[in-house]
């Protein structure tokens, strides 16, 4: 049974940082991608950035880019999203998945979800 449990998320202020970590069990933790979702209240679901755990290669939502980093550590089973310069508009929870597909940051085919964490950004 796949598993993926957030945590590291919190309450910062605007300019902040947190690293949010996603442990993975269960899970053939190659060959796939992976990624963090945010969902802010009223909002639709939307791709922060993804990792294709195979290649290496990596997306970011236009809005993250150049804040936020997403890496993995194979020996821990481990996805991370470090968030630098956090803004008010990142406040959302955050998700972690996973798809049974290379080289993806489609929400429609990340089939393995866990239960988020939330991220509150204040002015």
């Amino acid at each position: 049974q796949v598993q993926l449990v957030e945590s590291g998320g919190g309450s910062v202020q605007a300019g902040g940082s947190l690293r949010l970590s996603c442990v993975v069990s269960g899970y053939r933790y190659s060959w796939y991608s992976m990624g963090w979702f945010r969902q802010a209240p009223g909002k639709d679901r939307e791709g922060v950035a993804c990792l294709d755990i195979g290649g290496g290669r990596t997306y970011y939502a236009n809005s993250v880019k150049g804040r936020f980093t997403i890496s993995q550590d194979n020996a821990k089973n481990t996805l991370y999203l470090q968030m630098n310069t956090l803004k008010p508009e990142d406040a959302a929870m955050y998700y972690c998945a996973a798809a049974p597909l290379r080289d993806s940051c489609q929400e429609r085919d990340f089939a393995y979800w866990g239960q988020g964490t939330q991220v509150t950004v204040s002015a």
